[in-house]
């Protein structure tokens, strides 16, 4: 059976077979594109003082800033989802903000990057349905990524031990994805979640299941992600050089090991990357001191070097009254994407050239004006974006030939499951 589906503007061709078990599989799926896609994520930073209304503010800002990438041609918006993390990500229900952004967009892919798949935190039944619900209310341009958190602060509120979560993020991932697919879903018993058949409504609109991904912020959890043919969200700042050597691994591993989680496979390497354009190179730099390195102090305060307390540490007055010298060992590096539009150019290209597949601008990050964060936007997509989706466009279809070949091969490594007869009668409750 071929299925050819046609999403605002996004083309997907997939070949499922069905291998005897009741569950169709994707063993050929093309390339959403070749050369490179452009993406932009958003961490819902608030760094104090507060007023009554700066949430709210902060939301309003933010959808405009999602009509304004997809206006431009961004190929990806992503919301990750962060808990307890005060100034640093706000961003505690992403799927509420991504579904907002649904219906405030045509075209842009939706990518839930990442959800916190430990069952502490999320069920996987919830995770299943709130992701095919997101996929329909879009149109089918939902992204699901997983991940586990990594903080005492967010893990520690959910009774989430350190040396466990990768366990649990696994565990809980594979049976969301068998949700999503599984009609019904036959139960499971593992060991850090036991789940009755139940039928999970609804399903989502790509079939089998929407793409998916794994954070990732090392050589080694990136070659996990291939190892079960995800795609890789890096996290961590790397330059194009740096990433070269990761592309290069990725790809192998994915091609030659990987045996896939999911009912289909999803060769995508993506890195995150600091990002304003601007024309204003003084302008750039203060941004780059600033604002990023209230970033970097956030993620150490929280992962390294802080003692939080609930409601009262104030981060950024701590970053700003900071010794210099360890101020000046938070600012990150010139070689990102904080740069003029010819500057910017120079970046994408070498981004292309190390392999990347899509290059994710965290730009809404410490106190960045919204407005200068709008024209950053807007002067990206006039300047830089077009000539990087011609690009894009003149490489699709050697892409589409790498992917298909890496689906077929990764899919027949894929232990096959047997089939499971559900015939269970779920009593009624006899009363209210």
């Amino acid at each position: 059976m071929q299925i050819r589906a046609v999403r605002r503007g996004f083309a997907r061709s997939v070949v499922l077979r069905d291998a005897g078990d009741g569950v169709e599989y994707a063993t050929r799926e093309s390339a959403k594109g070749g050369g490179m896609k452009i993406g932009s994520s958003f961490l819902h930073q608030l760094p104090r003082p507060w007023a009554k209304d700066s949430e709210y503010v902060l939301l309003q800002n933010l959808l405009e800033q999602a009509e304004i990438i997809d206006q431009g041609g961004f190929d990806y918006l992503w919301a990750t989802e962060h808990h307890f993390l005060e100034e640093y990500s706000h961003s505690s229900a992403p799927e509420i903000f991504l579904a907002a952004c649904s219906q405030r967009t045509k075209n842009v892919r939706l990518g839930h990057g990442i959800v916190q798949t430990p069952p502490n935190v999320n069920h996987p039944a919830r995770i299943a349905e709130r992701i095919a619900t997101l996929d329909l209310i879009s149109g089918g341009r939902c992204e699901f990524g997983t991940g586990s958190g990594a903080t005492i602060t967010e893990l520690g509120g959910f009774l989430v031990d350190q040396p466990e979560k990768k366990a649990m993020q696994l565990e809980g991932m594979r049976v969301a994805v068998r949700m999503l697919v599984e009609e019904p879903f036959t139960g499971f018993e593992g060991k850090y979640l036991k789940v009755p058949p139940r039928n999970v409504v609804p399903k989502p609109l790509q079939k089998p299941h929407p793409p998916l991904w794994m954070a990732c912020s090392r050589r080694e959890s990136i070659l996990d992600a291939a190892r079960l043919g995800l795609g890789a969200l890096t996290f961590s700042f790397v330059s194009p050089d740096e990433a070269r050597q990761w592309v290069k691994d990725y790809y192998a591993t994915i091609e030659n090991e990987s045996a896939p989680l999911g009912y289909s496979v999803n060769p995508n390497f993506a890195v995150a990357t600091p990002f304003l354009c601007d024309m204003d190179e003084a302008r750039l730099e203060h941004v780059r001191k600033e604002s990023y390195g209230f970033f970097l102090y956030g993620l150490g305060h929280y992962s390294f070097f802080g003692q939080h307390r609930p409601g009262a540490t104030d981060i950024w007055r701590e970053f700003t009254t900071a010794p210099s010298k360890d101020a000046k060992s938070l600012v990150v590096g010139p070689q990102t994407c904080i740069a003029t539009p010819k500057a910017m150019r120079e970046r994408m290209r070498e981004f292309e050239e190390a392999g990347v597949d899509q290059v994710i601008g965290v730009g809404q990050v410490g106190r960045v004006p919204h407005e200068l964060t709008c024209s950053s936007f807007r002067l990206f997509a006039k300047e830089v974006l077009p000539e990087v989706k011609e690009r894009d466009a003149a490489g699709a279809r050697q892409k589409a030939e790498r992917n298909a070949r890496i689906a077929e091969k990764a899919m027949a490594r894929k232990p096959k499951e047997a089939r499971v007869e559900v015939d269970i009668a779920i009593p009624s409750a006899g009363h209210h």
